[in-house]
C-alpha cells in the first residue's frame, strides 16, 4: 500500500487511521466536507486533504486526482433513533456518499476498499436485522458495495465495529460521561445496565482495517465481498464495565442506574460473527480502561 484515501478522518477512528498510515509513509488523501479541514490540524505528517463538493462528478475529480491503491471509508452519520429531520442526512451520508465514493474508486482503478459497518445491523444477533434507521443506511451501502465488487475489479470487505475506545476520544461515549461525573459530582443518568457490551481499544481497531488492507492484497479470495467483526474475545455488562473503570481510574463513578429506560430495540447481547481472520484484539480491557482513564489523572473521590 503506497497511496491510500481516507473518508472520515474528521473522526475519532479514522483520524487514528490517518495518523498510523502517515507514520508508515503511505501517501494519506483525506476526503472532508466542505469548512472541516481545520479539524485535521494535529495530524502529523502533510496528509492531502481534499474538499468534496457533494457532487458524484466532484467526488470522481478528487478520486482521479489522489489515485489511491486503497481506499479506506469510515465516514459517517449515526443516530441511535432518528427523528423525522434526520432521514435525509441520514441517507445522504451514508448511502449516497458512500456510493459516490466507490463509484469513483472504480472508475480510478482503485484496487481495494476498506468498507465500515456496525452491530448495530444485528439486533438479537440475526443475520440482518437493523436496530434502526442508522443501521438500515448501512446495510443499504453494503450491499451496494457487494454489487460493485461484483460487476468490476474491486475488491472489497466490511469490517463491522463494536463499541471502540481509547485515550483522548471527544465523542460522548460513556467513558467520557463517567469522567464528567467524576468532576461534577453529578451521577451519569443510564439504564438499568444490563446489556452486554463488547469494547475494542481502537489501536487494535485501527490495525484490523491495516490487516485488512494487506489481506485483500494478498490473499483476496479470502475476504472479497465479505463482512467480518471487529470485536473482543469478551464482553461485560455495562454495570461490570464502570465497575472496571472505577477499578483502573482509582475512583468512583455516580451512576443513576435505571433513571433512563432501555432504548428502543436495544442490544443485550452483541453479534458474535466471524472475526476478521489473522486478527484478533490484543488490549484486554482492563488495560485499556487503565491506558484511557489513567488513574493518576482521575479525580479521586
Amino acid at each position: 500500500m503506497k497511496r491510500a484515501l481516507v473518508t472520515g478522518a474528521t473522526g475519532y477512528i479514522g483520524g487514528r487511521l490517518a495518523e498510523r498510515l502517515l507514520q508508515a509513509g503511505v501517501a494519506v488523501h483525506l476526503v472532508v466536507r466542505p469548512g472541516r479541514a481545520g479539524r485535521l490540524k494535529d495530524l502529523p505528517g502533510r496528509p492531502n486533504v481534499h474538499e468534496h463538493d457533494g457532487s458524484t462528478a466532484g467526488m470522481l475529480r478528487l478520486v482521479e486526482k489522489a489515485s489511491p491503491d486503497t481506499v479506506f471509508h469510515l465516514a459517517a452519520l449515526s443516530a441511535a433513533e432518528h427523528r423525522p429531520e434526520d432521514v435525509e442526512p441520514l441517507v445522504a451520508s451514508n448511502v449516497l456518499f458512500g456510493t459516490q465514493v466507490v463509484e469513483a474508486s472504480v472508475r480510478a482503478g482503485v484496487a481495494r476498499f476498506v468498507n465500515t459497518g456496525s452491530y448495530w445491523q444485528h439486533y438479537e444477533s440475526r443475520l440482518y436485522n437493523p436496530t434502526g434507521l442508522y443501521a438500515a443506511t448501512k446495510q443499504a451501502f453494503e450491499d451496494i458495495l457487494f454489487g460493485y465488487g461484483e460487476w468490476s475489479s474491486l475488491r472489497t470487505v466490511t469490517l463491522k465495529l463494536f463499541d471502540v475506545y481509547g485515550p483522548q476520544d471527544p465523542r460522548g461515549k460513556i467513558l467520557g460521561q463517567l469522567r464528567q461525573a467524576a468532576r461534577t459530582r453529578t451521577p451519569v443518568k443510564a439504564s438499568p445496565g444490563r446489556q452486554a457490551v463488547d469494547f475494542v481499544y481502537i489501536d487494535d481497531v485501527v490495525e484490523a482495517y491495516l490487516h485488512a488492507a494487506r489481506l485483500l492484497e494478498d490473499d483476496p479470495d479470502r475476504l472479497d465481498g465479505r463482512a467480518f467483526a471487529v470485536r473482543s474475545s469478551t464482553t461485560a455488562t455495562l454495570r461490570e464495565l464502570v465497575a472496571l473503570a472505577e477499578k483502573a481510574a482509582g475512583t468512583r463513578f455516580p451512576v443513576d442506574w435505571g433513571a433512563r429506560p432501555y432504548a428502543n430495540r436495544q442490544l443485550m447481547k452483541p453479534w458474535r460473527g466471524p472475526t476478521l481472520p489473522g486478527w484478533r484484539a490484543k488490549v484486554g480491557l482492563e488495560e485499556g480502561l487503565r491506558r484511557t482513564l489513567k488513574a493518576a489523572e482521575a479525580p479521586r473521590a
